[in-house]
């Protein structure tokens, strides 16, 4: 019986096939599709079944099923292993946690610049950034600084030219803000500045302040020490002592300097310089002083960010140190 020949010969290319048994569920699933898939070996015997005679057709199939359940059998034996021996060898622990990639991290100076622009955000300020390059009339005489000043004397100044210079304040943009808009005006300036310093640990020759402005009628003194006490109890804490202690600028009067109280050091320590503007600065840029009134700030994000964070060296802000950094 010439079907009996093809059945035996499905028998021996199987038992070659899986001799050994493959190991891996890509090999095992190509073998079984070629064995017992639609259209696999056994399928095409059955389908010859058809044309053998009601005498033998008896005998063929019981052969055929036999072959069937042969190669079942060894799927199903073989497949329990396979199994088995995964769960044996896989020494992965799926309880353990997953591996920590190395991220990004925001900047403690840029961490604080954000605080800071959000708290004067809160109270009505908007953002606006200047030029970083400026002549001397924005950065110098518009600001009350006249050439023969000695409070110039005050700015270490990088010149490009005789009347170029890297902004040596934010205060620059205050005079370009009020040429260009009628009051009221109330603006914050964040961004770099520059003086010609030698480094150290307290001094750098860039850093970054925030310049703060409001212009409008009936402004005081009163209000500048509201917006300012605000800004430094949301800042540094409710329970933060402050004072304001008289100082000079040539752009603003009567003028103060800010101090806290750190408990840590047992002192006063000055945060920043504010006053009501200068009449002067109000005429350099047409604005009548007698209608118009307001005040200025100006703070040091590096010193604030110390202050906060107990940093002792402004020149760590600067080097790039992923094991400083990482701990913000």
């Amino acid at each position: 019986m010439k079907l009996k020949e093809s059945i035996e010969s499905v028998r021996k290319t199987f038992r070659a096939d899986s001799d050994p048994f493959p190991k891996d569920i890509r090999s095992i699933e190509a073998l079984r599709v070629k064995y017992l898939g639609r259209k696999g070996l056994l399928a095409a015997l059955f389908s010859s079944m058809k044309d053998i005679s009601d005498k033998e057709r008896p005998l063929a199939g019981s052969l055929l099923n036999e072959l069937k359940q042969e190669i079942n059998s060894a799927f199903s034996v073989n497949k329990e292993s396979s199994e088995s021996n995964q769960v044996t060898h896989d020494e992965s622990d799926y309880t353990l946690p997953g591996l920590k990639f190395p991220v990004g991290y925001i900047h403690p100076v840029q961490q604080t610049l954000d605080e800071v622009k959000s708290i004067f955000m809160n109270v009505g300020f908007s953002v606006v950034y200047g030029p970083e390059i400026d002549d001397d009339f924005h950065n110098f005489s518009a600001l009350n600084f006249p050439p023969e000043h000695p409070a110039r004397d005050m700015q270490d100044t990088f010149f490009i030219d005789s009347d170029t210079v890297l902004r040596t304040h934010t205060s620059n943009v205050q005079i370009h803000l009020m040429e260009e808009q009628d009051p009221p005006l109330r603006y914050i300036v964040p961004g770099r500045v520059y003086r010609n310093e030698s480094s150290s640990f307290k001094s750098y020759n860039l850093f970054h302040q925030i310049e703060g402005l409001y212009v409008d009628k009936n402004v005081s003194f009163a209000d500048l020490k509201g917006i300012l006490t605000y800004f430094v109890k949301r800042l540094f804490g409710a329970n933060t002592q402050m004072r304001f202690r008289p100082s000079f600028f040539p752009f603003t009067e009567p003028s103060a300097e800010v101090d806290i109280w750190s408990e840590s050091r047992g002192q006063w320590l000055e945060i920043l310089g504010c006053g009501m503007v200068d009449p002067e600065v109000f005429k350099s840029v047409d604005i009548d002083p007698d209608v118009w009134h307001g005040f200025a700030f100006g703070l040091g994000i590096e010193r604030i960010c110390m202050l906060k964070y107990g940093i002792d060296d402004i020149r760590l802000f600067f080097q790039g140190d992923k094991r400083f950094l990482e701990q913000f």
